[in-house]
Parts: structure tokens; C-alpha cells; sequence
């Protein structure tokens, strides 16, 4: 029998597609056989379908373990793309002939030399990368050539006619000189591959009757000589996996070779363009450039483009170039477009020479039952999967938002991290709102497939990954924090095996920093359940049982700490006092207040802490002016260690809590900081000055500024700005009514209840 059509090409390559496309045309072979696994056979004829459009991916993963998982990815100017679709339209058979994904996921537990996502050209990638063997880089560089991009485009892209026989000469020439690189994967790849060919051309003939679409690395393997018993050697005994596979949406972006796909270019976006465009690619091109600059409110004229398109071609010229390529553009746009600024081009890149397009796969796909379940809520929720990241604002009283917010809370539960929580752009910080950065990847994919374990809904998976959780969490923290996560995802059936679990990790957890650790997270869940309309009732209970435990224990908790203990014990003293706060309990308040009085009294202590305890009773009104003025000179005194002095003033001024504010507005407090300073020795300095760096850097520059000018002055002195009757800066005796009624709008507009403009009575 004589040798099928073999074409060999370059994967997501747009003139292999197009030169694969004509020589189906003047052939018209019966059968089409494409490098991939062959259990994508039954699912060829969905790509005929008008709901496909890529870029998509096979998805190939164990049935036992989705995590262990596989992809072949295909762009509209993808040669196996455009091979299975000119097969679907001719009506001839396509069959996939590389090395089944049963065998090649289940290789991966035997020599484990792919890395999940890698499969085909990808894991080939792999082995010639670990030989430092770069096919189209030694033929780039054979040729002269310092970039096997602009090679491949100048003998390819930008040259009509077929370059298979070329390419596979080429190949066969790399083959002998460098083999298989000591990878036995391409040989055992290989071997099923002519198998297949064998079989197919006693079925439809020989000759043209059967086109092979390939990898040009494996052209001179299949066309080489073999035995059947020879290439069936080399496949026996090899592991064996039950996998399922379907076609998934896949993005431009994850084509790119900085996404880490081994198989991937440069630029997926300007591949596509030169693929889809029927003529004048750099001229289409750069008027793409310019629709987008025109987007960002750059100013492009058609004369931009014009002096644009002129100049790449010139550059071509003056590079001995056949056509302008990426390159050309890119330096024609910097130079015309951008005035030279390299920042405009990180957004065309971005945004065209990568791309964010994110192909599409019809709902017949075989799909695990929950992608199912989450498509139909996408689409019920209108959220549609997007490979652009965008965000998303949600107002927490509208019935479609706070279902948006449950679904996207219990997908993170679920390790889909599809959306994840952000700063609203608003500025809001209300409980009602809440702002996500939504972006989809391919790989979220495996991830849904990985979570199908837990039910066949996202409701019933989420339910019974929480459970699981909470029973199996290690700290209590983790256990309060998975409450709240259920109250934000809503899942009531949950609750009752979480807080169980709470309820008996809490009664036997006697360390005072785990207890105070959980607590802010059990109070937030109470806030958002009572935003939510959730029964927190049970939730109420243990957060004041737990914040008890913690006033007890704290005292004694924070006596001979080191440094890091104290600061860490810093952090659960601010937790707890914000959690108290949000309780609407005022016993619970009065003794949390008693426990900050007894810390910030108490020399065993650290300063640090201490510190930190005397400003929230200054700023809760619970110290005046002069018991404040006590506590920090006692604090800042002789007889006490400068390091613990150091530390003090950080707990009190230091953190971003206002502190610098605090020492502007009273420079009783700041001469007393300022005396201490200047009386402690050079050694001691020394040794304090890295403390008190880092919590004065911590102060906005206007507000060191304004320290920096007291200090100067001197505080409290007759230069300073102290007014008449020693009151700090800004302060009278008696309350201005002018000033203050003056506020007045500005409050209304920012509670929301009218911005007109009013008098005193407010």
C-alpha cells in the first residue's frame, strides 16, 4: 500500500490551518486522521454544532480522580480545527489516532513526566525543552534567524503555497540528528499512531483516501517502515485508567506559552487575525489598534493609521521581510500610535496580541451532572463566564444579587474560585454590598468536575463539603470561619452539624489566642446571617459564650510574652475589641472595657499591648485627657526599659490607627513622646530606632509633616500652634454653630437622607 497524506504542521498555527484546508480541497480524502485521543471520537460531531465555537478543549480526566486531568485545545485557526471541520462538512470520517488518554493519564503515576493540562505537542514541548531542543529553534537558527516566531512567518504566514514536504524533511533531518531525545513517550506515541494509519487504509484504501493531520515532529516516525509486531511491542503492558472526556470553552489567553501550555505562541490574538482576515492583514490590523486606543480616550486619527501601516511596511522592507509582521506593527503603533510610550502596548497586547476570547460548547456536551446544574444557574442569574476579568457589584437586598452572592460563595467552598472578593469600587463598606472580581479559566473545568464528588448540585455539594469540613477542620478558627461561610452561601443545612462541631471545639480549646482568633469571624457571620434574614440565634450564643472565655483568659495570656507573641496577642486584642463592638450586648461591652482598663494598668504586660489598650479606652471615651497623660507617663518614664517604652508608644500611636493624628491634636502627648525621646541614651536609641521608624513611617506624609513642625517648635512652647487657653490647634472654648451647621448636607448625602441644606436643629 502506498503512504497516506501526511500533514505535518504546527500546532495553532494559521498557515499550517490554511495550507491543511487547501490540500483537503484538492484531495477530498475519505478519512481524516488527527493526533489526539481517539476517545474523542463519539465527540466530533458536536464541533459541527452552531453552539461550538472555539477556542475549546477536549477534557480528558480519570473517573476516580477528575484532579488527574488532560487537555487538547483548539483555536479557530487550529490545523486539526479546521481539519475536523472540513470533514464534518465533506461528510468523511475523522478519527483521532494519538495514544489513548486512558493510557497516557494513567503513564502519569508511572513516570510522572507531564504535568496535568499537558498532553499532544504540549508534552512533546516538554521533552525537547528538557533536551534543550527547540525544533523550530534550530531551524530558525539554521536559517540565520534570532527568533523562531518571526522564522515561522516569514517561511509560513507570509508565503502562499504548502510547506509540508519542506517541513517534513526538515523534521526527518532534526529525527536523525537528534532522535527521540531519550523520551520513550513519543515512541510509544508513535507506534499506536501507525497502528491506526494501518488500520484506517484497510478500511477506506490507500493513498490520498486517508489524510494523517499531525505534528510535523512525527512525520518521518509515521512515515518510517515499521512491523505491526514491532509497534505492538512497544505498547504492551502498558497502565490503563477509566477517563471521561468532553469539550470545554478554552481561552486565547491560555494558548499563549506564558500561560505555561507547552504547545502555546506568542500571540494567540494576532494569529486569529491573520487567520480570519481575507486580505490586507496590517491594515486591519492597526485599525484594530486603533478602535481600541480610541476606547481609552486616546486620541488616534485615520492619518495615524495610514503614517502607521506606511511605516511597517518600510520596516519590513529595510528587514528583508516578505510582509510586515508582529513585529513591524507593534514598532509602527509604538512609534505613531503611542508617541513612543512602551505603556500603551502592555493594553494591545493584552487585549489583541494575547486576547480574551472565550469559546463556547453546546449544552449537549456530556458534562458531569453539577456543571450542569451550574450552567443552568449562570444562566438564571445572567452571569455569564468570561475570560476578561470584570467586577461585579452586588446589592445584597435584591433577591438576584444576594442569589448571585450565594452562588459565588458556595463555588469558593468548593475550590471554584471563579469569582473572588474585592474592594467595591463605591467605596462601600456596607453589610448589603459586596464587590467580586469574576474571571473564568478553562482549568475551573477540572475543578467542578473534582467537586461532582460532593453532590449533583451546587446547593447539595456545597452542603456536604462544608460538613466535611467542619468535622475534619484542625482549629477553631477554621471551624467559626467555615460558619460564616456558610451563612454567606446560605447553607442552612449545614449550620447545625458546623455549630456542633463549634460548640465542642470551643468548650475544649482552652488557648486564649485560638479562642480570640475565632471570635471575629462567628460575629461577622452573625452580622451578614442577620443581612441575609438568616436565624443566627445558635450562632449568638456561643460568640458570647467564647467572648467570656476570652475576657477570663486574657489577662493572664498576655503577662512574659516575647516580642512576636505580644504583637501576635496585639492583633487578637484589636479582633476581639472589633467583634465586641459589632455585638449589640452592653454587659458584654462594660466588661470587655474592664479587661482593657486591667491591661493597660498592669506592668507584667507587654508594652506593646498595654499601649494598644489605653487608645481604645481613649478613643471609647472610657480615659480622659489626664488619666491618658498618666498611663503614658508612668509608660515613658526613667525607670522603664527603653525597648518597652518603644514598644508602648507603637501599641498606642502606631498600627494606622490615627495615632499621628493623636499626637498633632495634643501636644501634651506628644511632648511627653518627645521628652522621653530626647532623654534616652545613644545605645539605647540605637536599639529603639527600627520601632519607632516603623510606626512613624506608618503616618501619611502630611501628618509627619505637620509632627515634624511641632517638634521643631517645639510642643506646647509659646512658637507653637497651641491657641490662647493652651486648647490644641483647631479647638475653641465654645462651639461654633456656623461651622457646624455647615457639615450638615455633606452628613445628610452621605446617610442618605436628602443633601439639602439645614440649620442646627438636625
Amino acid at each position: 500500500m502506498t503512504g497516506p497524506l501526511l500533514l505535518g504542521v504546527r500546532h495553532h498555527g494559521p498557515g499550517s490551518a490554511r495550507a491543511v484546508r487547501r490540500a483537503l480541497d484538492e484531495t477530498g480524502p475519505a478519512a481524516v486522521l488527527i493526533e489526539g485521543p481517539p476517545e474523542a471520537d463519539a465527540l466530533v460531531p458536536l464541533a459541527g454544532e452552531p453552539d461550538m465555537r472555539p477556542p475549546v478543549a477536549l477534557l480528558a480526566h480519570v473517573v476516580d480522580e477528575p484532579g488527574k486531568s488532560a487537555f487538547w485545545p483548539f483555536a479557530e485557526f487550529s490545523p486539526e480545527w479546521v481539519a475536523i471541520r472540513w470533514a464534518l462538512e465533506h461528510k468523511a470520517q475523522v478519527r483521532f489516532i494519538d495514544l489513548p488518554a486512558a493510557h497516557s493519564l494513567a503513564l502519569r503515576d508511572t513516570d510522572g513526566d507531564e504535568e496535568v493540562g499537558e498532553t499532544g505537542e504540549a508534552a512533546e514541548q516538554k521533552e525537547a525543552d528538557s533536551v534543550r531542543i527547540d525544533p523550530l529553534g534550530v531551524l530558525a537558527e539554521t536559517a540565520g534567524y534570532d527568533d523562531a516566531e518571526r522564522w515561522w512567518e516569514d517561511v509560513v504566514e507570509h508565503r502562499e503555497g504548502d510547506a509540508f514536504a519542506a517541513l517534513g524533511e526538515a523534521m526527518g533531518a532534526l529525527r536523525d540528528s537528534y532522535g527521540d531525545g531519550g523520551h520513550s513517550r513519543d515512541l510509544v506515541r508513535e507506534a499506536y499512531m501507525r497502528l491506526q494509519i494501518r488500520s484506517a487504509q484497510r478500511e477506506f484504501g490507500s493513498g490520498d483516501e486517508v489524510a494523517v493531520v499531525c505534528g510535523a515532529w512525527h512525520v518521518p516516525a509515521l512515515r518510517r517502515r515499521t512491523t505491526v509486531a514491532a509497534d505492538r511491542a512497544l505498547l504492551k503492558g502498558l497502565p490503563k485508567a477509566k477517563v471521561d472526556m468532553t469539550w470545554v470553552p478554552w481561552t486565547h489567553r491560555r494558548l499563549a506559552r506564558a500561560s505555561g501550555y507547552g504547545a502555546g505562541i506568542e500571540s494567540p490574538g494576532w494569529y486569529g487575525h491573520l487567520f480570519s482576515v481575507p486580505d490586507r492583514p496590517v491594515e486591519r490590523w492597526l485599525t484594530k489598534v486603533a478602535g481600541l486606543l480610541r476606547a481609552e480616550d486616546r486620541i488616534v486619527s485615520s492619518a495615524h493609521v495610514i503614517e502607521a501601516v506606511r511605516l511597517a511596511e518600510t520596516l519590513a522592507v529595510m528587514r528583508g521581510r516578505p510582509l510586515a509582521g508582529l513585529t513591524e506593527t507593534i514598532d509602527a503603533v509604538r512609534a505613531v500610535l503611542c508617541e513612543g510610550s512602551d505603556v500603551p502596548l502592555a493594553l494591545i497586547h493584552d487585549r489583541l496580541v494575547v486576547g480574551d476570547d472565550l469559546g463556547e460548547v453546546p449544552q449537549s456536551a456530556p458534562a458531569v451532572p453539577l456543571q450542569r446544574d451550574l450552567t443552568k444557574q449562570q444562566r438564571s442569574l445572567r452571569l455569564k463566564p468570561a475570560a476578561l476579568e470584570k467586577e461585579l457589584d452586588l446589592d445584597l437586598r435584591g433577591d438576584t444579587d444576594a442569589a448571585r452572592s450565594r452562588l459565588l460563595h458556595r463555588l469558593r467552598l468548593l475550590g471554584i474560585a471563579w469569582g473572588e472578593p474585592a474592594r467595591s469600587a463605591r467605596g462601600s463598606t456596607g453589610t448589603f454590598r459586596e464587590s467580586w472580581r469574576l474571571r473564568w479559566e478553562p482549568e475551573l473545568s477540572v475543578r467542578v468536575a473534582e467537586a461532582g464528588v460532593w453532590g449533583t448540585t451546587v446547593l447539595a455539594a456545597a452542603t456536604a463539603k462544608a460538613e466535611s469540613d467542619a468535622i475534619g477542620a484542625s482549629a477553631l478558627a477554621d471551624v467559626t470561619a467555615l460558619a460564616e461561610h456558610c451563612l454567606l452561601a446560605g447553607l442552612a443545612d449545614a449550620l447545625p452539624t458546623v455549630m456542633q462541631v463549634l460548640a465542642d471545639r470551643a468548650a475544649l480549646d482552652a488557648d486564649v489566642g485560638h479562642l480570640a482568633q475565632a471570635l471575629p469571624a462567628l460575629v461577622r457571620a452573625l452580622r451578614y446571617g442577620d443581612v441575609r434574614g438568616t436565624d443566627t440565634a445558635a450562632l449568638a450564643g456561643v460568640a458570647a459564650g467564647l467572648a467570656e472565655r476570652v475576657f477570663v483568659g486574657l489577662p493572664p495570656a498576655c503577662a512574659g510574652l516575647d516580642a512576636d507573641a505580644a504583637a501576635a496577642l496585639r492583633g487578637h486584642v484589636d479582633g476581639v475589641h472589633g467583634a465586641v463592638a459589632l455585638l449589640e450586648d452592653a454587659g458584654l461591652r462594660d466588661r470587655w472595657r474592664a479587661v482593657l482598663r486591667t491591661l493597660a494598668g498592669r506592668d507584667s504586660v507587654a508594652g506593646v499591648i498595654r499601649g494598644r489598650c489605653a487608645r481604645i479606652l481613649l478613643d471609647e471615651g472610657e480615659l480622659t485627657d489626664d488619666d491618658t497623660a498618666r498611663l503614658m507617663g508612668l509608660a515613658l518614664s526613667p525607670g522603664t526599659p527603653p525597648g518597652e517604652a518603644a514598644a508602648w508608644i507603637e501599641g498606642f500611636v502606631g498600627g494606622g490607627s490615627g495615632g499621628g493624628l493623636l499626637l498633632v491634636h495634643d501636644e501634651r502627648l506628644l511632648a511627653l513622646v518627645d521628652g522621653w525621646l530626647t532623654g534616652v541614651s545613644a545605645d539605647a536609641f540605637t536599639d529603639v530606632l527600627p520601632l519607632l521608624r516603623r510606626t512613624f513611617s506608618a503616618y501619611e506624609s502630611g501628618v509627619r509633616r505637620s509632627l515634624g513642625e511641632l517638634v521643631r517648635r517645639g510642643p506646647g512652647s509659646p512658637g507653637s500652634a497651641s491657641t490662647v487657653g493652651g486648647l490644641p490647634p483647631g479647638f475653641a472654648a465654645d462651639l461654633d454653630p456656623a461651622r457646624a451647621d455647615a457639615v450638615l448636607p455633606v452628613v445628610r448625602l452621605l446617610l442618605g437622607v436628602g443633601a439639602s441644606a439645614g440649620g442646627g436643629d438636625g
